[in-house]
């Protein structure tokens, strides 16, 4: 393209503009125009923006675009791996074959994605598998190792989501000795690192980026090139992912791959003594007392008695520091030590410091809690309020931080995504979708039904789903804040209605997504992890029914340390938080029906407390324009229309 240096924004996405004459199917979006020219001149002026663009405004290419044209490093940063992919591998693309000068662009993921070329060889000649499983799996990840240009795990279709193979195989940093390492210069991450470098568009996940930010102090941690300019989407994600990249987290599981990873490289490489053996024993034998005082059962509770703990069990607790300090010293001590040991022995002194710190810091910026999970025991501790960090780390460092979702806004204000995150000062944007709501969407409150509380609502609200059902003949989501009362509608519903039905956890998510994509009049029982991320276009699906407002549960550990942390501070957490975090949620529910211009259907709310209660007018005035009912009947006139 001639003179592309020079193009704008406006040349690029107006009604006669250059992607009018390249995209067969060109539609002139205003919103797209708008937001592409909002990110051009935040970038140009060095200033953070954050937008809010409805489904089918086009936003990838409106913040791609700006980015390319900007002559700027720019990392844009994703929600999933699956969007980042398409970005890299269908969007960036798409533009390269209409720019004459080379997209200089880069894709980066977390180090677990790679393979590590060294394990590989390693492999060959030492006892490190274990099983047919594994010794199968191996053989298809040498065989693509020699002809392989990237090392990304997403090219291997092939082997199992879950290969134990490839765990030992990966590039993951406590497994890697770095520059030391005799495969440094062929490495895939270095070569990851390298296009990176040379790269003016990189494309990363949310998690890369925060886990990548946490220890941006650390040279041998950090591996995304320096930048001034970070393009957010999925934004509405930001909070949940950098609370768990500035916080603790420790646990059974990681002493015990810690030993099982010492006694391995001990046997491969030849170092290995009884001394240490008994030692790795003896760590594995107080690991497993101690991390048993945290009880028995699954789920999650806040911890905040670590005083008490540490006076009733503090022999416990320091039996595991001294076996640490042990194995430690017997490391230490073997005389012309392997390059690999370098990672294993400061993944030692990394698991002491953050025990240490979970147990006796005391930090009034956390919210620390435990989590059971079948045998794992894992103690973590969460920033109560991630504000001020990413302030200081991210707003405050860069020159343009640039956040889009289509849910960042609730009753059309940013003040509660931007205070969350603590952006203090920035532009903003809202762009309407490019559906017709009102003809394509109504919402039925049914606010008739008993109080959520009531225990007459299940009843009630497994009548009111068969209903719906019928009229809009299956063709749903039938979505729940409680797993439990998801099954309590889901056995009360089933032996009435003839539409084939899914429950979520009788088999994989992407499983039950397919099943019902394919399968005529579905149904689908699920929980809010359904409420993003899942795209099903066409009359498929036709309704999604919410049983209540999605509130926060109260009793999680990081939700109640919110509430109680602006209650001290003298807000209101319920308008202040709660109703705030409902809205968007719902937001989210919301965005799963109308997927393209030819979709209708129906949202439908069981809790009357959005028809009953004053706060229920901020949900509606968040949700994108519609036409709204409580009379059952517009539903099945709606759906015939």
């Amino acid at each position: 393209m001639e003179g592309e240096a020079r193009l704008t924004a406006k040349q690029f996405f107006s009604q006669s503009g250059v992607l009018s004459r390249w995209h067969p199917n060109f539609e002139f979006r205003p919103g797209q125009l708008e937001m592409a020219e909002a990110i051009e001149r935040a970038l140009a002026d060095k200033k953070h923006l954050i937008v809010e663009a409805g489904t089918g405004t086009g936003k990838t290419l409106a913040y791609l675009v700006p980015a390319i044209l900007s002559g700027r490093r720019v990392i844009v940063s994703t929600g999933t791996k699956t969007l980042q992919e398409q970005l890299f591998f269908k969007d960036i693309p798409f533009l390269q074959q209409h720019f004459q000068q080379p997209l200089r662009a880069c894709l980066m993921k977390g180090r677990a994605n790679y393979l590590c070329r060294q394990k590989v060889y390693d492999a060959e000649r030492e006892a490190v598998l274990e099983g047919l499983e594994e010794v199968s799996d191996y053989r298809v990840i040498r065989d693509w190792e020699k002809v392989t240009e990237t090392g990304d795990r997403a090219e291997l279709k092939t082997l199992p989501e879950r290969s134990s193979a490839w765990e030992k195989m990966d590039a993951r940093r406590d497994r890697c000795s770095g520059q030391k390492c005799p495969q440094f210069e062929r490495c895939f991450v270095t070569e990851m690192q390298r296009r990176a470098h040379e790269s003016d568009v990189i494309v990363v996940n949310h998690h890369l980026f925060f886990a990548d930010l946490a220890v941006k102090q650390d040279d041998f941690g950090g591996i995304i090139p320096s930048y001034n300019a970070v393009i957010f989407d999925e934004a509405h994600e930001l909070e949940d992912v950098a609370g768990q990249y500035f916080g603790i987290s420790v646990s059974n599981y990681q002493i015990e791959d810690l030993s099982r990873d010492i006694a391995s490289l001990a046997q491969r490489k030849a170092f290995g003594s009884g001394e240490l053996d008994r030692a790795l024993l003896t760590l594995q034998d107080r690991s497993e007392v101690f991390f048993r005082l945290f009880g028995d059962g699954d789920g999650r509770q806040g911890f905040d008695r670590q005083a008490g703990f540490l006076e009733a069990n503090g022999t416990a607790y320091e039996d595991v520091l001294l076996s640490l300090e042990l194995v430690s010293a017997h490391l230490q001590l073997i005389h012309d030590a392997p390059e690999e040991l370098i990672p294993v022995f400061r993944r030692c002194k990394e698991i002491m410091e953050r025990l240490r710190l979970w147990m006796e810091s005391g930090d009034p910026k956390f919210v620390y809690w435990i989590e059971r999970r079948g045998r794992g025991r894992f103690l973590q501790a969460t920033p109560i309020d991630v504000s001020s960090t990413l302030h200081e780390k991210l707003f405050d460092n860069l020159d343009t931080v640039i956040l889009t979702s289509a849910t960042l806004a609730v009753g059309g204000e940013f003040d509660y995504a931007k205070q969350r995150l603590g952006l203090r000062s920035s532009r903003s944007l809202h762009v309407e979708g490019m559906f017709d709501y009102r003809d394509q969407a109504m919402l039925y409150a049914a606010s008739h039904l008993p109080e959520v509380r009531s225990i007459a609502f299940p009843k009630a609200a497994a009548n009111e789903v068969i209903r719906i059902l019928q009229i809009t003949q299956g063709r749903a989501f039938v979505l729940f804040t409680s797993l439990n009362q998801m099954r309590q509608v889901y056995e009360a519903v089933k032996p009435r209605i003839d539409y084939p039905l899914l429950l979520q956890g009788s088999a994989p998510k992407n499983t039950l997504l397919e099943q019902f994509r394919r399968t005529k009049g579905s149904v689908l029982f699920a929980s809010s992890s359904f409420w993003q991320g899942v795209d099903v276009q066409g009359d498929q699906l036709s309704c999604v029914i919410v049983d209540k407002l999605p509130f926060a549960v109260p009793s999680d550990p990081v939700v109640d340390a919110r509430i109680r942390a602006i209650r001290e501070s003298g807000g209101n957490p319920f308008y202040d938080y709660q109703i705030p975090e409902a809205a968007l949620a719902l937001k989210q529910g919301f965005g799963r029906l109308i997927r393209s211009r030819s979709d209708r259907g129906v949202l439908v709310m069981l809790d009357n407390r959005m028809t009953k209660m004053k706060y229920g007018r901020l949900f509606l005035e968040s949700l994108p324009p519609y036409s709204f009912t409580t009379d059952i009947q517009d539903v099945q006139h709606f759906l015939e229309s």
